[in-house]
């Protein structure tokens, strides 16, 4: 019989993700902290946001805090690889539900 010890990451007794180590369990907690933080802020806007838009956004900054850092101090944000996801992610369905319209549609217009 194996042993193994896992990492999980808990929000109001919901699992969020499950890690292999510490310390990424403890930088995906930060970045959930983040994005709560970013959330309660963007509720703060001139703008009305849902809330599943709020949360998908705060989250996407949340997740590319470094990107919007350089973005911030006016340098541009050097691109970064898709992280494949690890074991359960739960993150929003979608950041920001407008999609931009078919070519056919913009040359119309």
């Amino acid at each position: 019989m194996a042993v193994e010890v896992k990492y999980v990451v808990v929000r109001n007794g919901e699992e969020k993700m499950t890690f292999a180590n510490k310390k990424d369990a403890d930088a995906y907690d930060k970045m959930l902290d983040l994005a709560d933080s970013l959330g309660e802020w963007l509720q703060q806007a001139p703008i009305t946001l849902e809330e599943e838009q709020r949360e998908g956004l705060s989250f996407f900054l949340a997740e590319n805090k470094e990107a919007l850092a350089q973005i911030l101090r006016g340098a541009a944000p050097q691109e970064t690889a898709k992280k494949p996801a690890k074991a359960k992610s739960e993150k929003p369905a979608a950041i920001l539900q407008a999609e931009p319209a078919p070519e056919s549609e913009q040359q119309a217009a």
